[in-house]
């Protein structure tokens, strides 16, 4: 038998993969609290009673999505001696992946929700916890900040751009990867 909790969980669930599919379908302008809880076929009022609009369901997917990448972080563990590059490099990736991937997710992400923020401040901290970890492997704890910022602006630039269409590659003659690349080189040269 299935706890209330459990059917709580399965129903939120389900709306935040629901939110998920309608973002990549049709952007935010398809996401309603209405269309979600038709889509993850659940009552009328089950998007209601888990989120008290749109901006908090979208907030809570941006959330999420920092956690995955906290998540990911922390299972790159300790690099281990000339493996802090290929820490880096994954750390980088794991951004650059959600907005080519998940590019509605990857705006939601960096929006800053305007009612009860917090949730969206406490997954982004904990995925710039881990991220500054693995730089701080690289660059030294003193300095993590500095290069970590650095290289996380440099990464939504280079996201940015691209999904702009701002970063052809027969103008600029390179590629996201491998600007990521010559990110992760120049910062483990001058670490």
């Amino acid at each position: 038998m299935v706890s209330r909790q459990e059917s709580a969980a399965a129903t939120r669930r389900a709306l935040l993969d629901a939110t998920r599919e309608l973002l990549a379908e049709g952007g935010q302008q398809a996401v309603t609290l209405r269309e979600v809880g038709a889509r993850a076929h659940v009552s009328r009022g089950a998007a209601y009673r888990h989120f008290a609009d749109k901006e908090s369901l979208l907030a809570a997917v941006g959330a999420e999505s920092w956690d995955r990448i906290a998540e990911e972080l922390a299972g790159l563990g300790e690099p281990e001696a000339g493996g802090a590059a290929a820490g880096l490099r994954a750390a980088l990736g794991a951004l650059l992946t959600v907005s080519r991937e998940e590019p509605e997710v990857y705006r939601m992400m960096f929006t800053m929700p305007a009612q009860d923020p917090e949730l969206a401040i406490r997954a982004a901290g904990r995925a710039q916890d881990e991220f500054l970890r693995i730089v701080g492997t690289v660059v030294g704890d003193e300095r993590a900040h500095l290069y970590g910022a650095m290289l996380l602006t440099s990464v939504h630039g280079i996201a940015s751009m691209h999904a702009s269409g701002h970063l052809d590659p027969q103008m600029w003659q390179t590629t996201p990867d491998d600007l990521v690349e010559a990110l992760v080189a120049l910062v483990t040269r001058e670490g």
